[in-house]
């Protein structure tokens, strides 16, 4: 499979519409282009966790597998079921990757007493942040007709992973909620 890009700009999509993958053209607002958006998103906040400095090195390379995974999630997004052409789909086998590395940081784990308030570290603050944009990204693909249901698998999975590697990556010191800590004078 070959991406050949010469000309980043087109005027194409100057007047509110873009085309799918399948070259069918479609509003900006399509649920299919909201929700590749919104994985695009999420990969160029990913892309931020990866290049800060107290990123465990572990996490880094299995990010960068996430991020390499997330065009193939937007390139199924991005082309409706159906035509005469084989398309790239999601496969179970890459939301069977994120379980198997889920268990085995998760295994390393304290378990939890309470709900985790997103921060600590850099790296743990961004991984929140990468985990909420993967949730927004997984609440829009559900809302593609006709979308691969391994999409929305995958795109589950990977926000239980960015959750399990911010607590990971916050070690001891995750920050914890005290339910009603601010209330009646505590």
């Amino acid at each position: 499979m070959t991406v050949n890009l010469t000309r980043i700009y087109t005027k194409l999509g100057d007047g509110g519409e873009t085309h799918l993958g399948d070259m069918s053209r479609v509003p900006k607002t399509h649920p299919r282009i909201e929700a590749y958006g919104a994985v695009d998103e999420l990969n160029a906040q990913l892309g931020v966790a990866v290049a800060l400095p107290d990123l465990p090195d572990r996490h880094r390379a299995w990010l960068r597998r996430a991020q390499n995974d997330l065009f193939d999630v937007g390139a199924d997004l991005s082309v409706p079921h159906g035509g005469e052409r084989e398309r790239l789909r999601v496969s179970p086998e890459q939301t069977a990757w994120l379980e198997q590395v889920c268990d085995e940081v998760n295994a390393g784990l304290k378990p939890l007493k309470s709900f985790v308030i997103p921060g600590g570290t850099p790296a743990a603050a961004q991984l929140h942040v990468c985990r909420t944009v993967c949730r927004r990204a997984e609440r829009r693909a559900i809302v593609v007709e006709d979308g691969n249901p391994e999409v929305v698998r995958y795109l589950n999975r990977l926000s239980d992973l960015l959750f399990i590697l911010s607590r990971d990556a916050n070690g001891a010191e995750e920050p914890l909620w005290e339910p009603g800590a601010s209330q009646g004078g505590r």
